[in-house]
């Protein structure tokens, strides 16, 4: 396990330079919650703002920074790609903005034609966060017929024998049928799919990916490893790691937010009790944990070695503040718990320290992986993504 020495956490720090607080507040300090309606609003302002820095460019869909602080992009091959598009969706359906419907739409067009691409399981990220978010905003059919045709195209990476959706084609030296917690996330664009066609092979493929992970992923603790690798022929889970997080046995605080919202939207589509009461006990783990910061802002692996000298890491705090809004809604009894939580993340999130005033992004010091060398200390934007995703449903009674 690669550990980050001083004179590189130093160049890596550089990279948020453009975008450092001059303000905010003390790590043990809880600020208190602001508007949801006036964040939102403020965030638009910014977006509209930062479109006429950004012309349209295909290759260069924003992911993140480079150190100097300009602008790094992807094609849309990156499984970031559908998230800044998602966010101009978002932003749009807030606010009603045309101009950021059109922007929209324009930086959607760039990712359609992944709806084909049988390499990859993150079509979910790319073709849901973007085309899911238009059917969202404007109930737009051949919105809907994107993400369905993507959900037909998942579909031919599930294996019924281990009952998974196969994640990554890469390092075969080391797995032969990795599937990694983040997949969870690429369940709802089947459950919809489900929805809005009556197809139910999706949704028996989605429930079955559930079930599989929840069966191998998780230790008694509810912490969750990173990837579980499987025998193609007996199905059987045959290694367990953590590839981004500190150690195999350790707990990566951005997997851990994938669980949580994953399984809370498991519950949603399903209604299995199974389902909800996994996305509880993550946020137990999660929100319980003596290793969580006041500020409820995770390092970025809850067992890294020298907390509380480790980087945090937004992005799995805005994925967690998301699941946990919409949790609420199916728990009754720990509805103003998981409220208060989200409430918390929320309000450290809009303080200076947190906040990226470089275009377009919204929020800094998330962490992409440090065991591999990747966007260290940065903006990163599908932070943003489910940031602005958790002021909208904050707003939901």
């Amino acid at each position: 396990m690669k550990i980050f020495i001083p004179s590189i956490l130093t160049i890596l720090w550089m990279v948020c330079a453009a975008c450092s607080p001059t303000s905010g507040a003390a790590v043990g300090e809880v600020p208190l919650p602001s508007d949801p309606k006036d964040q939102l609003t403020e965030l638009s302002g910014r977006m509209l703002a930062y479109l006429p820095q950004m012309p349209l460019d295909s290759l260069a869909i924003p992911r993140t920074t480079e150190p100097d602080g300009t602008l790094k992009g992807s094609n849309s091959k990156s499984w970031t790609s559908g998230f800044f598009p998602g966010i101009l969706w978002q932003l749009y359906h807030f606010s009603q903005d045309k101009q950021l419907q059109q922007a929209a739409q324009a930086w959607s067009a760039f990712v359609e034609k992944e709806k084909w691409d049988k390499g990859t399981h993150d079509l979910g990220f790319k073709i849901y966060c973007s085309f899911g978010q238009a059917w969202k905003a404007t109930q737009d059919a051949h919105a809907r017929d994107v993400f369905v045709r993507a959900a037909r195209t998942l579909s031919t990476r599930y294996n019924p024998t281990v009952g998974a959706i196969r994640s990554w084609d890469h390092h075969e030296h080391l797995w032969k049928y990795p599937v990694i917690i983040d997949n969870m996330m690429n369940l709802e664009m089947l459950f919809e799919a489900t929805k809005v066609t009556g197809d139910s092979s999706f949704y028996h493929i989605a429930r079955q990916h559930a079930l599989t992970t929840l069966h191998n992923h998780f230790r008694a603790d509810n912490s969750s490893y990173h990837v579980v690798d499987y025998d193609t022929i007996t199905g059987a889970a045959v290694q367990k790691n953590t590839h981004q997080g500190y150690s195999d046995e350790s707990a990566w605080s951005r997997g851990q937010a994938w669980g949580l919202y994953g399984y809370t939207v498991a519950y949603r589509y399903t209604g299995e009790a199974v389902f909800l009461e996994q996305a509880q006990k993550i946020a137990t783990f999660i929100f319980t944990h003596p290793n969580l910061p006041t500020d409820f802002i995770p390092y970025w692996d809850f067992n890294a070695p020298r907390i509380p000298n480790e980087l945090r890491d937004v992005s799995a705090a805005a994925v967690a503040a998301s699941g946990l809004l919409e949790l609420r809604h199916y728990t009754p009894k720990n509805a103003t718990q998981y409220t208060e939580w989200a409430q918390r993340i929320l309000a450290s999130l809009a303080t200076d320290r947190y906040q990226c005033h470089t275009a377009p992004f919204f929020l800094q010091h998330s962490v992409g992986s440090i065991p591999g060398e990747f966007e260290v200390d940065t903006p990163i934007i599908y932070a943003d993504y489910y940031y602005v995703e958790a002021l909208l449903r904050s707003l939901e009674d």
